[in-house]
């Protein structure tokens, strides 16, 4: 993996820890009767493709959850943006004595009780200048011209570092002054939990599993034009679900995404997973051999772990899974039960009903805080 290139001054969180702390602060503010708008605009740093707009999402979700309230969000591309698109067009009002501004869509934002607003203003470091002082104004008054944004809103920002040699402008000041700065860190555990959730291609959760380093491809100092981010593999993920054929068969498309060195390395893993036994009789109680090597204990727990999501509400199956866990490698059963467990909100809760997992937790349950 590339090194990352970090501002000592800026505290550095993953995805996962980025959306408990802002979902946990913005949830107490709500749940208190607090007022959303005291709390400060969040600016995001981070090199391309590590997560941060679907960070935004996962908040809006977490706030949902604990506050009971429909949340909204409002993702706006701030380069895409001309400082008149944030206020409106100017309109002569009724006896064209004066202009008026037109409110933009951004600002149409529904202010009730039960109702959280999110503001996402994403790349707002690759906006003009022109356009960061629009955005100064709505980040620093909740306003620009004489729209107002309601009570109810979150205000978030994000943007690549000057650094990544991506389109960036360097922040003012005055406006990176008005703001909360967080970086956005890549990070394997991280980004695997929320792969399991989200239904990421096995095979390309197996991969990463085995070759972690890989994550993350992203090196400032070069120009190619394909490289792997999170986000470049949640893509690779998508071409093979739609084609649902084989990673040789899809590989230029898959060079294309992650580069032709990333890509190279998938093709010939595709064939470590392939040679792992039928997840079918893992999952009916059959007998099945247990891998010996590294890499096919992984292809093994990634297959494992997507049969157990489409297969989720079926707790015999599940249960005759644990049994075959039970005869993997200390680490690699631990690794499969942790990920079980972000199968979805609260599995541990269906798992604990489960005799076969209550058994694995009592033998090996010690080992869940060291496994990756």
């Amino acid at each position: 993996m590339a090194e990352q290139i970090k501002d000592p001054g800026l505290p550095q969180m993953n995805v996962e820890r980025l959306v408990s702390q802002l979902s946990e602060l913005y949830s107490s503010v709500i749940n208190s009767g607090g007022a959303i708008s005291g709390v400060p605009s969040v600016m995001l740093w981070s090199p391309p493709g590590v997560g941060k707009s679907d960070a935004v999402r996962q908040i809006a979700a977490q706030i949902e959850h604990s506050c009971g309230k429909k949340v909204y969000v409002t993702d706006v591309r701030l380069m895409l943006f001309n400082p008149i698109d944030l206020r409106g067009i100017p309109t002569a009002n009724d006896d064209k004595t004066l202009a008026v501004w037109l409110r933009p869509q951004i600002f149409d934002m529904d202010g009730g009780d039960d109702i959280v607003n999110i503001l996402f203003l994403d790349e707002i470091s690759a906006a003009p200048q022109s356009v960061q002082a629009a955005a100064y104004q709505i980040t620093l008054d909740r306003t620009i011209g004489e729209h107002r944004l309601p009570d109810n809103c979150i205000v978030i920002a994000a943007g690549n570092r000057v650094t990544d040699r991506s389109v960036a402008y360097k922040m003012p000041k005055a406006l990176a002054n008005r703001l909360m700065h967080i970086e956005v860190s890549g990070s394997f555990s991280s980004w695997k939990k929320w792969a399991v959730a989200k239904g990421i291609d096995p095979r390309v959760i197996a991969f990463l599993s085995f070759r972690q380093d890989m994550l993350m491809g992203f090196d400032s100092s070069n120009d190619d034009l394909a490289f792997a981010t999170p986000r470049s593999w949640e893509m690779v993920s998508r071409v093979l679900t739609s084609t649902g054929g084989s990673i040789d068969s899809a590989y230029p498309l898959i060079a294309g995404l992650i580069g032709t060195g990333a890509a190279i390395e998938l093709r010939t893993w595709e064939k470590v997973y392939e040679s792992i036994p039928p997840i079918e009789d893992i999952f009916a109680g059959r007998k099945a051999a247990v891998p010996k090597s590294a890499d096919a204990l992984y292809a093994v727990v990634s297959a494992m772990t997507a049969y157990a999501r489409e297969h989720a509400d079926e707790p015999e199956l599940i249960a005759n899974s644990i049994v075959y866990a039970d005869k993997m490698p200390p680490e690699f059963s631990t690794i499969l039960m942790k990920d079980y467990m972000s199968l979805a909100p609260d599995y541990r809760t269906v798992l604990m009903g489960i005799p076969e997992f209550r058994s694995w937790l009592n033998k090996k349950g010690r080992l869940m805080n060291g496994a990756v």
